[in-house]
Parts: C-alpha cells; sequence; structure tokens
C-alpha cells in the first residue's frame, strides 16, 4: 500500500513537471514566434495555486481585443513564488499615488446586476494618471478542458487516487440546509487583498499591483455579490472580510483558520464554507484573463478547488463530500452558461477544506480580469449556489 502510494505521487511529480514544461515551451514560443503579439492558441495557461506555486491547464483564445505591442526588448520570466517569498510589505490599492478613488454610477441589468458605468473622461483620466509608463497586453481565453469529465461536467484531477464523476454526481452531501434564520454559509477569504484591474481596456500599467485594502477593488467585492443572493433567498449568509493576508502574506491560511473556527464555534448551523480567491495568469510583461459571456455581458471564470486526503490526515477523512459539493456547484454553473467555470481542480492538498464537509475554495477569475467581470462572475455563482442548496434542503 505504502509503495503504491509512493509510485502515485511519483507519477504525479513527473506528470506536473510535464505539464510545466509544456507551458513554459508555449509562452516562450508565443513570445519568439510573434514578438509577444497574441497567439491564436494557448497550450497551457498559467494557473497560481493558493500557495503561490506556477502550475499550468489547458486552455484556448475565444476572443482578442486590439492590443498595444510590447515595448521592444521588454524580458520578463514566469514567477514562481512560494507563500514564504510573496510580499509581505504594506498593500497598496491601485488608487494609491497617482490617482484617486472615482465615484462610479452603476445601473441595474435585465438579469438584476448592478453593473457601473465607465465614461470616456474616467478612462481619458485613468491614461493621464498612468502617462509616461510602459504598458502592456492582456488576452482573453476561455479555459474549457480538464483531463476528465461527465456530461457537462470537467475536471483537472492531479490528485494521487482516481474518482467516478457520475458516480459522485450521484452522492449524498455532508449536509442539508434547513429552514432557518441561522447562519448557514460562511464566505471568507484567506487572501483578502487579493484585487483586480479597474477597466477593461485590453492592457495594463507597469505600475499595476494587484492587492488592495479597499473591499470594493478586491475579492471582497465578489463575497459580497454572493452573499446577497444567498441572503435574498433566505439562506442566512456571513460574509467575513477580515484582512488575513495584510500586514503580511506569510500564514494567511493560519489566521483564516483562527476566523473560520470562531464561526463555527459561535453559529454551529454553518454547514457551507467558501474561501474566495482569484487567480493569477501571465508575467509582468503579458497577461491572460479567463472570460465567459452571459447575457451579454463579460464576466471572469471561476475555478473551484477540492482536496484529497493523500496523507490519511484523521480531519479530513470526509473529503470526498466535499468534492461532491464542488462537482455539484459546477454542474449547476454549467447548465447556467457552460464556459462560465473553469474545470473543477481535484489534487492532494486540503487548504482548510477539512472544517466541515461544505468546505471549498473558489478562484474567480484573475488579476487581469476587471473588478466588473469578478463581480459579475460573484452575482451568477451566489444564484447557482442558492439553485444547489436549495436542491439540498430540508423539507
Amino acid at each position: 500500500m505504502i509503495k503504491k502510494k509512493i509510485l502515485q505521487k511519483w507519477c504525479a511529480g513527473i506528470g506536473a513537471v510535464v505539464l510545466t514544461g509544456t507551458g513554459l515551451i508555449g509562452a516562450a514560443w508565443r513570445m519568439v514566434s510573434s514578438g509577444v503579439t497574441p497567439s491564436l492558441a494557448i497550450v497551457a495557461a498559467e494557473m497560481t495555486m493558493p500557495t503561490g506555486q506556477a502550475v499550468y491547464q489547458a486552455s484556448s483564445v475565444v476572443s482578442q481585443e486590439e492590443i498595444p505591442v510590447v515595448s521592444e526588448g521588454a524580458v520578463s520570466s514566469v514567477p514562481s513564488l512560494t507563500e514564504e517569498s510573496k510580499p509581505s510589505a504594506p498593500v497598496m490599492a491601485e488608487v494609491s499615488g497617482k490617482e484617486q478613488t472615482s465615484s462610479v454610477s452603476t445601473v441595474k441589468t435585465t438579469d438584476g446586476f448592478e453593473a457601473s458605468q465607465v465614461t470616456e473622461e474616467e478612462l481619458a483620466a485613468y491614461d493621464k494618471a498612468h502617462e509616461g509608463e510602459e504598458r502592456y497586453p492582456v488576452y482573453e481565453m476561455t479555459i474549457t478542458e480538464g483531463n476528465c469529465g461527465y456530461d457537462n461536467v470537467q475536471v483537472r484531477n492531479t490528485a494521487s487516487t482516481d474518482i467516478d464523476i457520475a458516480e459522485e454526481l450521484q452522492g449524498a452531501l455532508g449536509f442539508q440546509i434547513e429552514k432557518t434564520d441561522q447562519p448557514q454559509v460562511l464566505i471568507y477569504h484567506t487572501h483578502t487583498s487579493e484585487s483586480y484591474l479597474r477597466y477593461d481596456t485590453g492592457y495594463f500599467y507597469e505600475s499595476f499591483f494587484p492587492r488592495s485594502t479597499e473591499r470594493s477593488e478586491s475579492v471582497c467585492a465578489v463575497g459580497e455579490e454572493m452573499a446577497g443572493q444567498l441572503n435574498a433567498a433566505g439562506i442566512v449568509t456571513i460574509h467575513d472580510t477580515t484582512l488575513h493576508d495584510y500586514p503580511s502574506y506569510n500564514g494567511a491560511y493560519d489566521r483564516s483558520l483562527e476566523t473560520i473556527t470562531e464561526y463555527l464555534e459561535k453559529y454551529p448551523t454553518i454547514k457551507v464554507v467558501l474561501d474566495i480567491h482569484r487567480d493569477g495568469i501571465g508575467t509582468d510583461i503579458e497577461k491572460h484573463k479567463p472570460v465567459f459571456t452571459l447575457n451579454g455581458r463579460k464576466g471572469a471564470q471561476m475555478m473551484i478547488l477540492a482536496g484529497y486526503n493523500y496523507d490519511d490526515d484523521d480531519s479530513f477523512r470526509d473529503w470526498e463530500y466535499n468534492l461532491r459539493f464542488a462537482l455539484q456547484i459546477q454542474k449547476a454553473a454549467a447548465d447556467m452558461c457552460p464556459d462560465m467555470v473553469r474545470p473543477v481542480h481535484f489534487s492532494d492538498f486540503m487548504y482548510n477544506m477539512n472544517v466541515n464537509t461544505g468546505s471549498l475554495l473558489i478562484e474567480v477569475g484573475a488579476e487581469s480580469n476587471t473588478i466588473e467581470e469578478a463581480r459579475y462572475t460573484g452575482y451568477c455563482l451566489g444564484q447557482t449556489l442558492v439553485k444547489v442548496l436549495q436542491k439540498n434542503c430540508k423539507h
């Protein structure tokens, strides 16, 4: 049994090396063959894991804006940061320094989403505030292919075990939602300061730093949209916005676990615990953003992470329930819009998913998506969760 596990881990490691190598070759080929102008297809898209490790996933480009050419001679390497090496310096919002936060007008769309309206004057002021800086391209893509699937559910399985997606979709969840006025869902953010681009211009400036303590600029805005839909449906949801990664990035998961534990002790009725992040795809001079379109509106593709108990941790014996929950959300989201979800990432990790049988980590877009696109996904994800949870409600 031990030898089998060692072999499985060794094979998984070799697979990771092959995927990473493929991604690096694809990135190098794009830069050499096209002078860092966009290619028509991307062999592999970089994905930053919650620890900061860069891995790769199959993808395809679905649309492409006219992008300014990167200045000649610009060079950058693909980042592969560990949690220890990520910056622990004070987090600065993108609006600090050269530009000031502007008041944004909003309008409700036909599907009920409160969209922000950006004026030409605002965009001009944005460019003027960054006058003299280099600007680099943002390419759009849609990631849809996993390495296993069933029906419209795609999974990228890098865990040291096989799964039967059809069987897991039919399996019972580890909880049931009740008709109560007590909290049943907790939304929080381990990396609370993860933020997005503000405008959909097709480029980003060299000073772009995707961290912000402003909730309206960060993943907190995504969590707010999700909580709004759940609470409106009568599923009482707490949205915690504690800054777990500020002023220090190191130890963020330990701090978020403390927050989760406090809530679970205070509200034992909580059955669902969701850690909302965003991904990081690209380099210092080129970024890719995963997108979908629904009701004529662009959103940021999301990716659900579910962990496997590869090292027989006693606290994570019920990992399979979390996976089933992830697959049910994936299917409901794909039924709403097939391109809204990247494949579920199932692998040998835990990331505080051992706190209960309804715990998942969800990455909404990447740093190169706009806050508007990420908010729209949060809105759609909230509606998806309502469907899944009401389906699993005690009557």
